[in-house]
């Protein structure tokens, strides 16, 4: 989110911090998420610790999977949110409740917020990309699409960051794998949209809203990357402030183009605090926790279980239809995003290693 991406940005400043180069790529083309959707954020401006020791992790798998649970379900929870409040309405719930629950831990943990002018402003602008435009574009876009289909739409994120880095990042060279895996992805999007049928019975301007919504978030990390690195705040310090700045953005946007509904009903408004404490604020938690633990590489594995847990959901409580080339495409899309961020085995060289003496 999807994510709440944030998608879920434990990537994207560790690499600029002094992390291990193991997760470059993850930086520019893996959402913490979409939906990471995931509430994505500029936590990553403050060095990533290293992986612990497999010893030393204990129950990462279960975290992992409440981890994809509540990512995957953000689609439904926008679907439902919409029912009762407008969209605007929606992400501006979904941001001030993620900010809330951040803003309590970091009272917990007695943290303070950035001082910077310099570094709020950047956060101004990674709140905008990371939070404000991918949810609410995301939202107004299951006003005419499915759940399942605005799920799988989130799982371009890596292909789109993958298209971006090789423009943004000078660091970042395409390969002969990852170009294939860029044209794999978006032909999976073409078969999930049918489009040797005319994209019939698809919304366009819908699933151009849920595509433009991923592309949101690469952009986002790429600026943080460049702007945000080793700056020394605390992940949660950065990501409590940029929530709060997604929040005043939408809070002085939401009343300009909505109005308040007639009546608050019970179960969107549930949905939307789920949206929001959980999808946004308590998965960030979950997923900076499992960065810690078990490594990125590891972690951001999830991204893969989210538009697959988002079409379960979408089917089974929402009752959507699902075509064949719903489930086909998507999982086209998900090998062409895999290996967009697959690295080329180590060269192993014949002669002795550096320091060492021929025998």
């Amino acid at each position: 989110m999807c994510y709440e991406v944030v998608a879920r940005i434990v990537y994207a400043m560790s690499t600029t911090a002094g992390a291990p180069t193991a997760s470059a790529h993850a930086a520019t083309s893996q959402p913490p998420s979409a939906e990471p959707a995931a509430g994505q954020t500029a936590a990553a401006a403050a060095p990533m610790a290293a992986a612990k020791p497999a010893g030393r992790a204990r129950g990462w798998q279960f975290r992992f999977a409440v981890l994809s649970l509540i990512w995957g379900f953000s689609f439904l929870f926008i679907k439902v949110g919409t029912q009762g409040f407008a969209p605007l309405q929606v992400t501006l719930g979904r941001v001030a409740f993620g900010a809330l629950v951040l803003l309590t831990m970091l009272a917990i943990k007695r943290e303070r917020l950035p001082r910077s002018v310099r570094t709020w402003g950047h956060l101004a602008v990674a709140a905008l990309f990371l939070n404000v435009l991918p949810f609410s574009l995301f939202a107004y876009s299951e006003l005419t699409i499915p759940s399942t289909l605005a799920g799988i739409c989130n799982a371009t994120s890596p292909l789109w960051g993958m298209a971006l880095s090789v423009v943004a990042l000078s660091e970042d060279r395409p390969t002969r794998r990852r170009v294939a895996g860029l044209g794999i992805g978006f032909l999976g999007v073409l078969t999930v949209l049918g489009a040797w049928q005319g994209f019939a019975g698809t919304d366009l301007t819908g699933t151009a809203m849920a595509l433009g919504a991923s592309l949101c978030y690469p952009i986002g990390w790429i600026y943080v990357r460049r702007t945000l690195g080793g700056g020394g705040h605390s992940h949660l310090s950065m990501s409590s402030a940029q929530l709060l700045l997604a929040t005043a953005q939408l809070a002085v946007v939401t009343p300009l183009f909505t109005t308040g509904p007639a009546r608050i009903s019970l179960v969107p408004l549930l949905a939307v605090f789920a949206l929001g404490a959980l999808g946004t604020g308590f998965a960030f938690l979950l997923q900076y926790g499992l960065v810690d633990e078990v490594g990125p590489t590891t972690a951001q594995m999830v991204t893969y279980f989210v538009p697959l847990i988002a079409t379960a959901a979408g089917v089974v409580l929402l009752h959507e239809r699902l075509s064949w080339n719903t489930p086909v495409g998507a999982l086209i899309v998900l090998a062409g995003a895999a290996l967009t961020q697959s690295k080329p085995r180590a060269r192993h060289m014949s002669g002795p290693r550096p320091g060492s003496t021929a025998a």
